[in-house]
């Protein structure tokens, strides 16, 4: 079921952590916003807006930034949390570069806005409405948004050969309650093989067995386990969600993804504006009064391209 109305935080939340990539100590403050913000990220006084366009990298992160160099590394599991918790409305102050980690998945940060509520905003909330399919392919990997009218549903299937992941899948609708029982305490994982090339590339410096699973050849080397059965493919989702949310607006729509990762995720998006026959803006509020979702106007379709290599 859509949400009706805009909502933004009842009141401030502090975060500090560690960066996953950079390994420095990282600190956030999640910040009431008025309606129709939108979420805007603000570095050493400069401002990022959440769209296509603020899209800089997806290699093992999904990173943003301005034309003026500022740049956030990792933000896809906060703005996750921010988009399952169905949040329009928030000013994130980042000092340093990345965004913490915690235990590698949502739940930190749902757990700190859970503990100061949302608060409803009375604006009519606007949603990026799919019109048509539209597919990106890459090799064996694949990504389409839907058009789904019941609100956003995520289709998420993987495969890795490994005896602990193999082929799985996850398939919701996300909502507040589903988003917190099924996908926010999914954690990101990485192969103990892949270690030197990453610390190397300068990646994965704040990696540990406390934020990631981590896989050798044959087993889960964290102690606890799992906490999923399927919690590699629930973390796929997890990201879907946040890098999704880069649109800028919720999604009325159905998104399926075959083998991708933050890269296809960040190419549906792209391709989705690229065609302006494929989405139109629709007012929640107006839809209540006439039995149907109203447009209020097109947005201009940024012209960001996702790298698909």
């Amino acid at each position: 079921m859509q949400v009706q109305f805009q909502s933004t935080l009842a009141d401030r939340v502090d975060l500090t952590g560690r960066g996953l990539h950079s390994g420095t100590p990282a600190r956030i403050s999640l910040l009431p916003a008025a309606p129709n913000t939108g979420i805007v990220f603000k570095l050493h006084g400069k401002k990022i807006q959440v769209g296509p366009e603020a899209v800089r990298n997806t290699d093992f992160a999904t990173v943003i930034g301005d034309t003026n160099g500022s740049k956030c590394s990792t933000v896809e599991h906060l703005m996750a949390a921010i988009a399952g918790l169905s949040i329009d409305n928030v000013v994130v102050e980042v000092e340093g570069e990345e965004i913490p980690a915690f235990d590698g998945s949502s739940a930190n940060f749902v757990e700190a806005i859970d503990a100061v509520g949302v608060e409803s905003q009375e604006t009519p909330r606007r949603y990026i409405k799919i019109l048509k399919p539209i597919k990106v392919e890459n090799g064996g990997a694949s990504a389409e948004l839907l058009p789904f009218d019941a609100g956003f549903r995520v289709e998420v299937e993987i495969e890795f050969d490994h005896v602990s992941i193999g082929r799985q899948r996850y398939a919701g609708m996300i909502t507040p309650e589903i988003f917190r029982d099924d996908l926010s305490r999914a954690r990101t994982f990485g192969f103990m093989r892949d270690v030197a090339k990453l610390w190397g590339a300068g990646l994965a410096l704040g990696a540990s067995l406390d934020n990631t699973i981590c896989l050798a050849d044959d087993r889960i080397v964290n102690p606890e386990g799992l906490r999923y059965t399927d919690e590699f493919a629930r973390h796929k989702a997890l990201d879907a969600v946040g890098d999704l949310a880069m649109t800028g607006m919720p999604i009325l729509g159905r998104y399926r993804s075959v083998c991708g990762g933050h890269k296809l995720n960040a190419a549906i998006v792209a391709a989705l504006m690229a065609d302006r026959s494929a989405w139109t803006v629709v007012e929640a509020e107006t839809a209540r009064r006439r039995r149907g979702h109203a447009e209020i106007g097109a947005q201009v379709a940024p012209a960001y391209r996702a790298d698909l290599s």
